[in-house]
């Protein structure tokens, strides 16, 4: 397992007249540099250049206009040149940061997706950052409860919030530059969409399929390339591509679970046959999550809960243990080109705000409160359908929130719930889905999606979960080329009346077998409520796990006896997905703040 901190930096307030001497030592695969107000430490593959005090430090794959390969050379070019603007200039998936001695400032930037994070902390006059949040260079850290509130709710945090009180993690496309002990955050990225362009629908289809096939070259890394397979349109698209790309049968990794409605393998094989790719499969066991649940959980900078984590860190570990150095993944497919169910679901509650507003107000609204209508099986799906189309967006979308759903007065103690501002996941959202004005319904929610659905939740699972494996991941259905392409669409052609991802699937028609465009969604599910019912192994971890979390003073201990007790033997894949987020929130905890618990005078 490499190394998971790969920066470590603090930068004081200058001093006037200070002279500056900066000092750059590496020593194996580590550099240290010092200068007078700040000190940094970067751990290759971390790359590390300087010209006349200004010190770049680069992360991640950018590809530069001029084909550079020394990142960090080519970056303090750019911005030499650009300043600030230079970030306009890369594609692929970065974070660098430039710290200018003389001055003792510094800008750090993120790619659009923020798939190389930038985690900071700003006290005492003085800016420290890390690509971790458990690894920002401070005097102490201590747990954010409110981000302990914001992981139930999402099941992960978002940023700007981290787990510590002291830290924030920069959001995508984001600018941070730091001066004389002030700090200014500002976009250098937002979508433009043009929503309704003349464009040719054969020579349109034509563009997507070469621009998807180029976005796999560039993630291509000779024979030790492979693919996850789920059986998807994402999944099997790259996948083909890269069998064109190599020339060869690439190697594809599958995850199967031996659980009814959890598992989609005879897709990963049919598309593993229509390509001849170099297929290999694992149905992954209760003993495997026995093994990875306290490895994954205690690897992440922060607790983090999106349950197929698991999974996908034993496909990468298999891929490795098989010679394969990098796997391509296929998420963004969806969020891109409007493959999600939600977006059919929240057009369709869209279609309410054409009914003219005095009819809404003064008719339609006051006939569905009538009490009892919500009892009449055909008029209660009306009643529902009024309910949930008079909540403006985003709101709308969290009406179904599992942790609403449960009850937050049943959920949390009182000491906590009292301390905690319940309206922050609401507030985030709004302040995403404000970004991004210019645009009907479908696009600003494909541009949410990208903060809450990519960045923070399904991009983090991949990416670190390939490197708790030791293996690098790379996403060609998320290249800029392919997001800006997005752009240019007409919004009918990514939502075509309900049809989701109405282009996408035209375009790959002739490439993709046709059951694999015509299936649902399903992708590497985890049957864990199931599982832990049955599996004596797992009911006893996840029983020990609650009754531990039941002692940190924020959720209930009845609420936890009667989640697993009585709730989850009844409905194990409802209520399996709460036993889980805690289950990791609790594991943790264990390796990284053991004593935490909750005290309402701090």
């Amino acid at each position: 397992m490499e190394n998971r901190t790969l920066i470590h930096a603090r930068l004081k307030t200058p001093q006037t007249g200070t002279a500056t001497k900066l000092e750059i030592q590496l020593t194996g695969n580590q550099w240290t540099c010092n200068w007078n107000g700040g000190h940094l430490t970067a751990q290759k593959p971390a790359d590390i250049a300087e010209h006349e005090g200004i010190l770049c430090i680069s992360l991640g794959s950018p590809r530069f206009p001029n084909g550079g390969n020394n990142q960090a050379q080519s970056w303090l070019a750019l911005f030499e040149s650009k300043g600030v603007d230079a970030a306009k200039e890369v594609k692929g998936r970065f974070a660098v940061a430039f710290i200018d001695t003389n001055q003792n400032s510094a800008t750090l930037l993120t790619d659009r997706f923020d798939t190389q994070p930038w985690c900071y902390a700003e006290e005492k006059g003085e800016l420290s950052f890390s690509d971790r949040a458990d690894s920002v260079p401070l005097d102490s850290r201590t747990i954010n409860p409110q981000a302990i509130f914001d992981y139930l709710y999402f099941h992960m945090i978002p940023s700007p919030v981290t787990i510590f009180r002291e830290v924030k993690r920069l959001a995508p496309a984001s600018m941070l530059e730091w001066k004389k002990g002030q700090s200014r955050i500002s976009k250098h990225w937002l979508p433009v969409f043009n929503e309704n362009p003349r464009l040719n629908l054969n020579e349109t289809k034509g563009r997507f399929l070469d621009i998807v096939r180029e976005s796999v070259r560039n993630e291509y890394s000779g024979s030790g390339t492979g693919a996850f397979l789920s059986g998807g349109t994402d999944s099997s698209t790259v996948s083909g591509m890269l069998c064109q790309i190599s020339g060869a049968s690439a190697k594809t990794y599958s995850m199967g679970f031996d659980a009814t409605g959890y598992d989609e393998m005879e897709y990963a094989r049919l598309a593993a046959r229509h390509f001849k790719t170099d297929h290999h499969e694992y149905y992954v066991t209760p003993e495997d999550l026995l093994e990875g649940i306290p490895l994954v959980a205690r690897f992440y900078d922060q607790p983090f809960g999106n349950s197929s984590a698991v999974p996908a860190w034993i496909c990468a570990s298999r891929a490795k243990a098989d010679g394969i150095t990098k796997l391509l993944a296929g998420d963004g497919g969806d969020e891109l080109f409007g493959g999600n169910s939600r977006y059919a679901k929240q057009r369709v509650f869209g279609w309410y705000d054409t009914i003219p507003a005095l009819l809404r107000t003064s008719v339609v609204e006051p006939i569905s409160g009538i009490p009892g209508l919500d009892r009449i099986p055909l008029i209660k799906k009306g009643v529902s359908y009024v309910e949930q189309a008079s909540v403006p967006m985003p709101d709308r979308m969290e009406m179904y929130n599992l942790l609403l759903r449960l009850g937050i007065d049943t959920v949390f103690e009182p000491a906590f719930k009292a301390k905690i501002n319940l309206a922050e996941p609401t507030e985030l959202q709004k302040a995403t889905w404000s970004e991004v004005n210019d645009a009907g319904l479908i696009n600003r929610m494909l541009a949410f999606d990208w903060k809450y659905t990519l960045a923070d939740n399904d991009l983090p699972k991949v990416i670190g979960t390939t490197r708790l494996a030791g293996v690098d991941v790379g996403f060609p259905l998320l290249s800029d080329e392919l997001l800006d392409f997005s752009l240019t669409l007409p919004t009918d052609w990514k939502l075509k009346g309900l049809k989701l991802r109405w282009l996408f699937k035209e375009a790959l028609r002739g490439f993709l077998p046709d059951e694999i465009i015509t299936k649902k969604k399903h992708g590497f599910g985890l049957p864990f409520g199931v599982w832990a019912v049955k599996h004596p192994g797992l009911r006893k971890l996840a029983t020990e796990t609650l009754e531990a979390f039941g002692e940190r003073g924020v959720i209930r201990p009845a609420f936890l006896r009667e989640l697993h007790e009585k709730w989850l033997p009844e409905h194990p894949g409802y209520y399996g997905e709460m036993v889980w987020i805690i289950m990791m929130l609790e594991q943790w905890l264990q390796a990284h703040a053991p004593d935490w618990r909750y005290d309402s005078a701090r």
